[in-house]
């Protein structure tokens, strides 16, 4: 039985409980509070959320409503699709500002002024064929949510609906369901918009600008225009006339990058990779390909940018891969780093300058900081207990060790950190050790070493922290991080370890140890950027004109933003320090986490044998980046964004464009006349790009990647509205328009080759190739709030133009997915495998169906049950797949597997295989 999990006060719960009633699908119910979690791959409380019997979630409130109708009754119509896509994108953002008006500023009167818009649109559509509901004369799910979404403004209100004569007696019709009744009843418990205030005030304010008014139907618009006022069209107008080689300024990079007086200097980093590891697609997210993004974004803004990088080669990790593989530590170390540098560069990951930290630069620096924090005082000598492997005759550290985490009971926990639940330990904290090597149990022994005294220097940083936290742009995970760790109150941490690979300890009483890994790792920031110049202290002893980003997952926060300032804060030597530290959640693999030796995900040696090229990875991996939560890698996904907004919005739009230049106006840019029409689409484009910027100073990478998509999708309207390829075949001034409509969107391309630079370099190059694109137009684009230029003047000729994207086929996705799925057991000769289906963006995949049982007589009761059991899991599966409107392809596949299910379920009853003789389709 489906469980259903909502709360009160919430309107998306009033929405689906109203669906529920008034489908009569037999479901639990559970009423919960708001912050309770349901969905535990969400690192957030989402309601309502929908459990399948099969354990799979469904936690978006329109989609629930979908699958509701769906189950016992026909598929939704497109009509009624566009609706929902409506209601979701353009009637919800309003609704969100008027009810944070009405249920906590008490601003009741005015939330007519926010609706009136969304109010006309739906009126004029209800009005148009005088319908009773939304899609005719039968009530659809589109009737429910748009109902209870509207339901807590328009109920009882004081909003006058005389204006609105239809939407008054379509909301009354639906109103009047006793299944709306109740489901009001039990959501809202009588006591109207009072009851939500616990809800909203768990709510982000509304921002108002970016919220887009509502005047057009979702039949003709998949979403609402912005309001542009006259001043913002003349506004647009000017700046699209500006000469664009006016205010532009060289980008070309000049070896070694140095500060630079007047201009904003950025030394970026991004996490050293260890250099044992192949980095898998959520290392490279998080943090190689963000921070390269945003360099590429900052040459763009004309910003002094060095970015650094380079592979972490000392420590434990190092020791245990050469015992693995039978080499060298340094062996290990020259293989691997080789295989990291071929990765980056198939992915364009730009570094100014890959390096690594075995390197004589590396020892010079990190012995001298450790000098400054001995004769400052930072450093204090302790008899620290230890695990010692006796049969291997040495101490174990960190990552020779494994055990049940203290914390958590996590059973593969490390020596040094749990990978579960992110606690540091120490290695005598684990419960039933190991040493790594030999298997056996090591005992328990005393050994002196040298430790960092934090409770020492948190008062300086406690200070640093302040300054740094508040002035720059600091993740809200790297904030929350550092907090909890001065929560709980600094400890004295060690910084030196029993082993032989690694940075000499100086000092004469430990010269048989080596630096502790995470005191000695971020210097490599600072030796990788004096191998790259000798004077790299103008970079990290420059902090009143250097501004540093460090780019990480969360996991390598605390190191970044306590254990390593406080040694720069008590080496007392002028280090720059950490300004904006920008850190991701984590990126999953489909329904689980990447593992090289499962043979599960794609690693980045693998990602070029599939075929894909580099830009569409990178474009995927943005466009899921792991910015506010966890995400996760999807294969069905990332066929339906390629297919969708890169093949079918993006490269679209930019190959229109540029083949009505080829076709209409043998390959040069005609004449434009700019309207009124045209001088709003200029100013929404500029805004969009405004919005762009804005969010990338901010380092929102994910989030600036929709507006590049947004501005397609105006060029996409604007073209189909005005149709030059048939005004091309009119009068003068139909051809005239033609003309101007083809050189706006032609320009519009260029704008968008530009925008799309930092994401996708090479499809950006080509398109700017294709159409013959000034080098200014780099240079110009994004200076300032950005400014949207007709680069590509009246008579410039454009390149060759094709296509940009191909489509990614369904078998091709299928095949990738089962290849990166892990390792599977040998088929039998007369067996089957059935795997589990693609992953979709609001439901978690269902275990994989139970392998197909061989052809025999008689009956398989366990058998039977088994396949009973996956039956109903791939069932639910089919439905889920199509409320979320998946790709028929896709569906089709997973039907087809649906139906194998089914003969195999017959076979095991001990009944014919056979289909029995279809009846009527049921509508």
């Amino acid at each position: 039985m489906m469980e259903l999990f909502v709360s009160e006060g919430n309107p998306h719960c009033l929405k689906v409980l109203a669906a529920l009633e008034v489908t009569g699908v037999q479901c639990g119910v559970h009423f919960i509070n708001h912050e309770e979690k349901v969905v535990p791959f969400l690192s957030r409380p989402a309601l309502p959320a929908l459990l399948l019997p099969s354990k799979q979630h469904i936690f978006s409130s329109n989609t629930i409503c979908r699958y509701l109708f769906e189950l016992n009754g026909p598929e939704s119509s497109d009509q009624c699709n566009q609706w929902l896509e409506w209601e979701a994108t353009v009637l919800q953002p309003a609704l969100l500002r008027a009810l944070h008006m009405a249920v906590l500023q008490g601003k009741g009167s005015e939330v007519s002024k926010v609706l009136q818009s969304p109010l006309n649109v739906l009126d004029q559509s209800l009005g148009k064929g005088n319908m009773s509901y939304l899609t005719g004369k039968d009530v659809s799910v589109a009737d429910i949510v748009l109902w209870g979404a509207l339901h807590p403004v328009l109920f009882n209100s004081s909003l006058a609906l005389s204006d609105h004569k239809f939407v008054k007696a379509w909301f009354d019709r639906v109103a009047a369901m006793s299944g709306c009744q109740s489901a009001a009843q039990k959501v809202l418990q009588g006591k109207g918009l009072e009851a939500m205030k616990s809800y909203m005030q768990r709510q982000p304010a509304p921002q108002s600008r970016d919220t887009q008014p509502c005047n057009s139907s979702p039949v003709e618009s998949e979403e609402g225009e912005r309001v542009v006022s006259e001043e913002e069209m003349e506004a647009a107008a000017l700046t699209w006339r500006k000469d664009i080689n006016a205010c532009s300024q060289t980008t070309e990079k000049q070896h070694p990058i140095m500060p630079k007086e007047g201009m904003r200097n950025v030394l970026i980093t991004s996490a050293l990779p260890y250099v044992n590891n192949v980095p898998h697609l959520g290392n490279i997210i998080g943090c190689v390909l963000s921070a390269d993004v945003f360099s590429r974004y900052g040459r763009l803004r004309g910003w002094n940018v060095l970015f650094v990088c380079g592979t972490d080669e000392y420590g434990t990790a190092t020791e245990n891969k050469a015992r693995e593989e039978g080499l060298t530590p340094k062996q290990i170390c020259d293989k691997y780093h080789a295989v990291h540098s071929s990765i980056y560069r198939w992915f364009q990951i730009d570094f100014d300058f890959f390096g690594r930290t075995t390197t004589e630069k590396q020892t010079e620096i990190a012995q001298d900081i450790f000098w400054r924090l001995q004769k400052n005082g930072f450093l204090v000598e302790d008899t620290v207990e230890q695990l010692r492997c006796e049969n291997c005759q040495r101490f174990l550290a960190d990552r020779f060790v494994e055990g049940i985490c203290p914390h958590c009971s996590y059973p593969e926990a490390r020596g040094d950190q749990c990978d579960k639940c992110g606690r540091l330990i120490n290695a005598v904290e684990l419960r039933e050790p190991q040493c790594k090597v030999c298997k056996q149990t090591p005992v328990i022994r005393s050994s002196k070493h040298l430790f960092l005294d934090l409770p020492k220097l948190e008062t300086q940083l406690e200070q640093w922290l302040e300054k740094s936290t508040s002035s720059g742009d600091w993740t809200a995970n790297a904030k929350q991080i550092t907090r909890s760790w001065l929560r709980d109150g600094l400890k004295p941490r060690c910084i030196t370890r029993d082993l032989q690979w690694g940075t000499p300890v100086p000092h004469p009483d430990f010269k048989e140890k080596v630096f502790y890994v995470w005191f000695d790792a971020p210097i490599g920031y600072l030796s990788i950027t004096a191998n790259y110049t000798s004077d790299w202290e103008k970079w990290w002893k420059n902090p009143h004109q250097v501004e540093l980003y460090n780019f990480m997952a969360k996991d390598n926060v605390p190191f970044h933003s306590v254990v390593f300032p406080c040694s720069l804060l008590g080496a007392q030597d002028n280090y720059t320090l950490v300004n904006h530290l920008v850190a991701t959640e984590y990126l999953n693999y489909e329904d689980t986490k990447f593992s090289k030796s499962r043979g599960v995900g794609v690693f980045g040696d693998m990602a070029k044998d599939t075929g894909i090229p580099s830009d569409v990875w990178r474009f995927y991996l943005l466009y899921v980046r792991p910015e506010g939560q966890d995400s996760a890698f999807s294969w069905a996904d990332m066929a339906l964004k390629n297919n969708s907004e890169l093949l079918n919005n993006l490269g679209n739009f930019i190959n229109r464009a540029g083949m009505f230049v080829t076709k209409f106006f043998g390959g040069c840019v005609p004449e434009m006349e700019l309207q009124q029409e045209d001088k709003k689409l200029l100013a929404v484009v500029g805004w969009e790009l405004q919005q762009y910027i804005q969010l990338m100073d901010k380092v929102k990478i994910r989030d600036a990647l929709k507006h590049i998509l947004n501005i397609s999708r105006h060029g996409n309207q604007y073209i189909q509205v005005n149709e030059p390829w048939k005004k091309i075949k009119g009068g003068e001034s139909e051809r005239r328009r033609a003309g101007t409509v083809t050189g706006v969107s032609v320009n519009i391309s260029c704008l968008l080759s530009v925008m799309l630079l930092p994401y996708m370099p090479a499809v950006s190059q080509t398109i700017r190739d294709q159409l013959n694109a000034p080098q200014s137009c780099i240079n110009t684009m994004l200076l300032g709030p950005g400014s949207f230029v007709c680069a590509l003047r009246a008579g410039h000729r454009i390149g060759t133009v094709s296509p940009l994207f191909q489509k990614l086929e369904a078998d091709q996705i299928e095949a990738l997915k089962k290849r990166f799925g892990g390792q599977q057991p040998e088929d039998e000769p007369s067996n089957k495998k059935i795997t589990a289906s693609s992953q979709q963006p609001a439901v978690v995949p269902a275990p994989p169906a139970v392998a197909e049982v061989k052809t025999g007589v008689g009956a398989d009761p366990e058998k039977a049950k088994q396949l009973a059991k996956a039956v109903a899991e791939q069932g639910d599966k089919v439905r889920a797949l199509k409320s979320q409107k998946a790709e028929k392809d896709v569906i089709a596949a997973e039907v087809s597997k649906l139906l194998d299910l089914k003969k195999q379920l017959a076979l095991a009853e001990g009944k014919s295989p056979e289909p029995a003789a279809q009846k009527g389709k049921k509508k």
